[in-house]
């Protein structure tokens, strides 16, 4: 599911209050950090990434993790990515697209 631009909009909007949930650090993308974002967008559907390290090659590795975890990227403000995925089960779901 490609999102619309209002899509992206409405979860901007709801992001916006978020905190950071995963940070990345030195490593940048291994397994456990990996696991620890299919697990935030599983629970929360909606999450902020931010960038400690690796601050040049930050829309790289989001490209990565979209591909990997079939996530998409909402934004990216500064050094603060929001990824979306929706959950399967619609009863589940927090945030509702048309």
């Amino acid at each position: 599911m490609e999102l619309t631009s209002k899509q992206r909009k409405y979860l901007r909007s709801k992001a916006h209050h978020l905190k950071p949930i995963v940070l990345i650090g030195k490593l940048a993308l291994n397994d456990s950090i990996l696991k620890s974002i299919d697990d935030s967008l599983n629970h929360h559907e909606l999450i902020k990434i931010k960038f400690n390290d690796h601050k040049s090659s930050k829309e790289t590795l989001i490209s990565k993790v979209n591909s990997r975890l079939s996530s998409q990227t909402v934004g990216m403000i500064g050094n603060i990515a929001i990824l979306y995925r929706q959950i399967e089960e619609i009863d589940k779901r927090r945030y509702l697209l048309d």
